[in-house]
């Protein structure tokens, strides 16, 4: 056989193999548009396999995956995207984003950067480049997240509590033998279903909420007897689509009648031509929150309002600036304190989708929960109960879970009341007007406080935390201390005593004024006495072990000797005072006079003033304790 036969030979194979390929594309392509992802996938990656229209094939299996919620099998597709010839700047958001998805952030800003020089969403680009850091939730609970072992291995969120009852949107298909698959991710259409707590097991929503399509998640009426639910575009039957085949959600009504939910009612303000869904009630149930992407609004899915008044609904309302971006927001809870939790990735989070939280009424700031409700990937559905502010429900598609989505149970712990007395390390009492200065993490001070008159502080603070503390009052050394709230959710409080050193100064400890003499006498004096009978109490009553010396001194008149005799009768005449008034002798270990060798002021024509200054006894601790 010759060259030109393989040649034939390899042509024929091509001839056959490229309608193949052809066929396979059209066939990726076309569940793609009718988002049945999951089995585009498997095509796109067997198109890639064979080296076929790969830059097409690229972007599709990477859209894919983020219309999956997969940043983790996205993120490499995307870095060979953006390398393409003349790809649309779309692509760097989406590279962006997933970047995010897998914490890398500086990679992650240097795209969105390329975005916004060609990008059209510049608002979102802008809104997550900012220089300011994630901002934080400032206050001091601290939040505890656990799997619920009523997870499935399909998605699993939305949970609700009401009356001892909780409701959940599930995936799980329980009871179906051959259920209908949702295209898009190849799991089962959602259901709503409950948890008596009674019995503690899992039953699928009686009544008429559940169809064919999708149902969930839901809010219900503080007396339990109304239910809003979200539902793919189907009542009685029947199915509606938009001129794009598209079948949007709604809200539909729901009432409780025998301890069933009948009574299906489409609310008034859903559209066939886009969403409406995840309904949130007021505390005063006059007010119906929900997620829609309604034309006219910041971008994306955005949270609206509208008003109830005998079962009538007022107009929509879209929640503005403050808290909509120009990405998705979704999933609004209002908690019985007026706080206002929703999910976003417009707002500056750790990746994918984050769970927010504004005071509902001034919405001034929007705080990110932070770790653990947080993650990398997506957190939504928040849920706190309007009984017990300790505990609730989150939902997300973290790593470690069951399902594609799971429902966690969340704690949340009210902060720790830091408290303590601060008293001399000498005698144990209690230390008045002491300054306590308490420090974040970063060593910035977040609280400044002084004892009351019993040396007691106390301040609230936050769990699993490490705070910088110092400690300080005029008469006592400065201290430094590290307060730990590490390991303490069985504990409300955490006593912190402290301790001072007195400084080494008897004068200042009992504020005393300089012991003077009159010129050429050793007597004291009446100011004198009044200065010492300070001393005796300290000594008696805040330290009976201070040991202490005396030193008494002269001005320059007279000669050096005399002086020096002078200087002592000086000092004999303190000693004998401090004993006759009932401190032991042996508490004075020395009684010297110095003369004027060690003036207080050195001066060689000194004025009266000056020579007084010198005349004087002074003291100095020897032991305290």
């Amino acid at each position: 056989m010759n060259k030109n036969y393989f040649l034939l030979l390899l042509l024929i194979c091509q001839s056959f193999y490229l309608p193949a390929q052809s066929g396979m594309q059209k066939r990726a392509d076309r569940l793609y548009e009718n988002f049945a992802y999951t089995k585009a996938i498997d095509v796109y990656k067997e198109l890639l396999e064979k080296e076929y229209n790969v830059d097409h094939n690229q972007k599709k299996l990477a859209d894919s995956y983020l219309r999956l919620r997969d940043p983790e099998n996205a993120v490499a597709l995307y870095s060979e995207v953006v390398k393409q010839p003349d790809v649309s700047p779309e692509y760097y958001f989406k590279y962006a984003q997933v970047l995010r998805g897998v914490r890398r952030y500086d990679e992650s800003r240097e795209w969105l950067k390329k975005y916004l020089k060609d990008g059209k969403n510049e608002n979102l680009a802008e809104n997550l480049l900012t220089e300011e850091k994630i901002k934080f939730y400032p206050g001091l609970e601290t939040f505890r997240v656990k799997s619920v072992d009523f997870n499935s291995q399909f998605s699993d969120f939305g949970a609700y509590e009401n009356n001892g009852t909780v409701y959940l949107t599930s995936a799980r298909a329980k009871g179906a033998k051959n259920p209908k698959i949702y295209d898009w991710n190849g799991e089962p259409f959602l259901d709503v279903y409950s948890l008596p707590s009674k019995n503690g097991i899992l039953e699928t929503l009686p009544g008429d909420v559940n169809t064919v399509r999708h149902e969930g998640p839901l809010v219900i009426s503080r007396d339990g007897k109304t239910m809003y639910f979200t539902r793919n575009n189907y009542l009685k039957r029947d199915g509606k689509k938009d001129d794009e085949g598209i079948n949007h959600l709604k809200i539909y009504k729901a009432s409780l009648v025998d301890g069933e939910w009948v009574n299906i009612e489409e609310l008034s303000f859903n559209n066939d031509n886009y969403s409406v869904g995840h309904p949130a009630l007021s505390k005063d149930e006059q007010t119906l929150y929900f997620a829609s992407e309604a034309p006219g609004g910041m971008g994306g899915s955005d949270i609206y309002k509208v008003s109830i008044e005998n079962g009538i609904f007022g107009t929509p309302e879209n929640l503005g600036a403050k808290i909509n971006t120009a990405g998705n927001e979704v999933f609004p809870f209002v908690a019985e304190d007026d706080k206002f939790y929703f999910s976003s990735d417009g707002h500056k989070g750790f990746g994918m989708m984050d769970i927010f939280v504004t005071d509902l009424k001034t919405q001034e700031e929007i705080f990110n929960l932070g770790e653990p409700i947080n993650s990398n990937l997506d957190d939504f559905s928040f849920f706190i109960s309007s009984e017990d502010f300790s505990e609730g429900y989150i939902a997300s598609n973290r790593s470690g879970g069951k399902g594609s989505d799971d429902i966690y149970k969340m704690q949340m712990f009210a902060p720790l009341l830091l408290k303590g007395t601060v008293t001399d390390s000498i005698n144990g009492k209690p230390i008045a007007n002491a300054t306590v200065r308490l420090m974040d993490e970063n060593n910035t001070q977040m609280a400044f406080l002084e004892t009351d008159s019993l040396g007691y502080y106390e301040k609230h603070i936050k769990r699993d935390a490490t705070y910088p503390i110092e400690t300080k009052h005029i008469k006592y050394n400065e201290k430094q201390g590290t307060v730990k709230s590490f390991n303490m959710d069985d504990q409300v409080e955490l006593v912190y005593n402290i301790e001072l050193a007195p400084v080494q100064d008897v004068e200042y400890l009992a504020e005393i004024n300089k012991i003077y003499f009159d010129f050429d006498k050793h007597n004291i004096r009446p100011d004198a006495a009044a200065e010492l009978d300070k001393l005796v109490d300290l000594m008696k009553n805040d330290y009976p072990e201070l040991v202490i010396e005396i030193g008494s001194h002269t001005d320059f008149r007279g000669s050096i000797e005399y002086n020096r005799r002078l200087a002592e009768r000086r000092a004999q005449s303190t000693f004998d005072y401090l004993v006759e008034h009932g401190i032991a002798p042996e508490r004075i270990v020395t009684y010297k006079g110095y003369g004027e060798e060690q003036p207080a002021i050195d001066c060689k024509n000194c004025d009266e003033v000056q020579h007084q200054l010198n005349r004087r006894s002074i003291f100095k601790v020897v032991k305290m304790e």
